[in-house]
């Protein structure tokens, strides 16, 4: 049992027993100077049983000074300031060392399903795209740390408007291609004009400018979205072979973050079921028709802002995005079944998600015992204040967000690497100083991205916990060649020690609080401040070379479990340690 447990249920057990009924929550002192913990609940007591809360707070006082759990109890007020005593840290670091999980906490057997990445097709991933697959990754394998099932989605974009624009493109640059001729009959060939990524990135945004200027070019590309999503075989041909090379693309960059997803499907999956789900909603009179458009109206009495409907489909029969997302959750409930659904993405998706959560439950499609959750997160932002760009204003590709930090992290890695591997390692470190820069502001805040700042082996960065990191490994590996091993945690000798061991009590605290709030920083904060207080200890004191063999173990022991800590942690954040720097 975690240490902090125990005395939540050994402190309750006492209050009760001197005739005050309370459920005991520590919280971690403000002032470590008055003591390591706090105990609050006087005062709520004294409004139950009419009592002064001192006079309460003394009588717990007195009973708990007859234990042998702290080294100081006392009063400040009504609070009750609880110094935990050294025999007792030292054998829960003992239990930790048995077991580093007792500062996990396990909930039960439910299965979560999170649709995170967002990536859209025929589009190299940028920099915007960084958060929800970072996030979403860092989530999902918090909650397997604690015991949940989940099953992940990248839900790709690549249905939608955009896929005719591209196709319109693609058909105004090579007219003569065989998807555009409605009398082809044979097997569509490989698409060989465009064959990679670089192909694809100036498509887009050159025919989404010509479709707002030209009404004509725009009538035709929704014509074209319109044909493929009803089954165009020449469209649906020309259409998966830039989807291959695009998604070929977006799980090379993913993989470098670390981000796996379950399933790869998008929204071009949920077309197969729009007809079964509209056959169940209107059979069911669930829709209404609006200016020949069918919707599902989702306002309610008390909204103190306009929601708009969700649309379902068009007055000329082509679908939308609302569409698609309401086909997705009826197949994923169909399917899947899962307790929850989390979705993550840009905050400012916010009101599409309010909607078409409110037409899933509406609507019976999701059940009410199915929770539906949107987690938005804020930007990443220039040195100005602006989503993060190029010098010269165009959007930063994720793979130049990841070069330029590279630029930074080879600078600091030592001679004494092989010139061969500097290259891999210098992304590698790129790679933890982007994934822990961006989980480190709350989720919901925007920040601004700085490639040198985050690059800092001195600073809060994913260098300086991976240097640490890296630096107790070194020294676990040298004690091991020295044949002094971790075994058995005999005292506590100094007031950095005890720092640590403190430090260790507050995990489970924080992983409930990440796994309650859906929330990565609290992790990514108490890391910092985890292998700070071991690099205070280690700064001031000899390991390796320590005479006293007592003192040794024991801090040998500390240092293996805070790397184990470490570790565990680090891969939640999916950042991989090196072996070396």
């Amino acid at each position: 049992m975690n240490l902090i447990d125990f005395l939540e249920i050994e402190i309750t057990k006492i209050i009760n027993n001197i005739g005050y009924k309370d459920e005991v929550k520590l919280l971690v002192s403000g002032r470590p100077d008055l003591g390591d913990y706090q105990y609050n609940g006087a005062f709520s007591l004294a409004k139950k049983y009419k009592k002064n809360p001192e006079v309460i707070a003394q009588d717990i006082v007195n009973e708990l000074n007859k234990t042998n759990y702290f080294a100081n109890c006392e009063k400040a007020s009504s609070f009750i300031n609880l110094t935990i005593n050294n025999e007792l840290l030292i054998t829960y670091i003992n239990d930790l060392n048995n077991n580093l999980n007792i500062n996990f906490p396990k909930y039960k057997d439910e299965l979560i399903f999170l649709d995170y990445g967002g990536a859209n097709v025929a589009k190299e991933l940028h920099v915007g795209h960084l958060r929800s697959a970072n996030i979403g990754e860092a989530l999902k394998r918090l909650l397997v740390s604690v015991g949940y099932k989940t099953i992940s989605d990248v839900h790709l974009g690549d249905w939608g408007r955009p896929m005719g624009l591209i196709i319109k493109e693609i058909q105004e640059m090579y007219p003569n291609l065989p998807y555009f001729d409605n009398n082809f009959k044979g097997e569509y060939p490989k698409l060989s004009v465009i064959t990679n990524i670089s192909d694809l990135n100036d498509i887009y945004p050159k025919a989404s400018i010509k479709a707002s200027k030209d009404e004509e070019y725009l009538e035709e590309a929704r014509q074209i979205t319109t044909a493929l999503q009803n089954g165009h075989k020449g469209y649906y041909a020309l259409w998966k072979s830039f989807y291959d090379i695009s998604v070929a693309d977006i799980k090379r960059i993913y993989n470098k973050l670390n981000a796996t997803f379950d399933l790869w499907e998008g929204e071009s999956d949920a077309n197969k079921y729009i007809p079964e789900m509209m056959e169940y909603l209107e059979s069911n009179n669930l829709t209404e028709i609006s200016e020949g458009a069918t919707i599902i109206n989702v306002k309610e009495k008390n909204d103190n802002k306009e929601i708009p409907p969700v649309i379902l489909i068009k007055s000329d029969g082509g679908i939308l995005y609302d569409t698609t997302e309401l086909a997705t959750l009826y197949y994923r409930v169909k399917k899947i079944n899962p307790s929850i659904m989390i979705y993550l993405t840009d905050i400012r998706q916010e009101l599409h998600f309010v909607g078409a959560f409110r037409a899933a439950y509406k609507t019976n499609i999701v059940p009410q015992d199915t929770k539906l959750e949107h987690l938005g997160f804020g930007t990443i932002n220039g040195s100005d204040g602006k989503p993060f760009k190029t010098r010269d204003g165009g959007v930063l590709s994720l793979q130049n967000l990841i070069d330029l930090v590279t630029i930074e992290t080879r600078k600091l890695i030592k001679d004494n690497i092989k010139e061969e591997d500097k290259n891999e390692l210098a992304e590698d470190l790129a790679i933890a100083a982007i994934k822990y820069a961006d989980l480190l502001p709350n989720r919901t805040s925007d920040y601004i991205f700085d490639p040198v700042k985050f690059s800092d082996l001195n600073g809060k960065t994913g260098l300086y916990l991976l240097y640490s990191t890296v630096r107790m490994k070194s020294l676990l590996k040298k004690c091991n060649e020295a044949n002094i091993k971790p075994s058995i945690y005999k005292i506590l000798s100094t007031k950095e020690e005890r720092d640590i061991i403190i430090n260790l009590l507050k995990i489970k605290s924080i992983i409930v609080k990440s796994v309650s709030t859906r929330t990565i920083n609290e992790i990514a904060e108490y890391l910092y401040k985890l292998t700070n207080s071991f690099n205070a200890f280690y700064g001031k004191y000899e390991i390796l070379s320590n005479k006293d063999s007592i003192k040794q173990i024991s801090w040998i022991t500390l240092t293996n479990i805070v790397l184990e800590t470490n570790l565990k942690l680090l891969n939640i954040l999916g950042i991989d340690v090196p072996d070396k720097i």
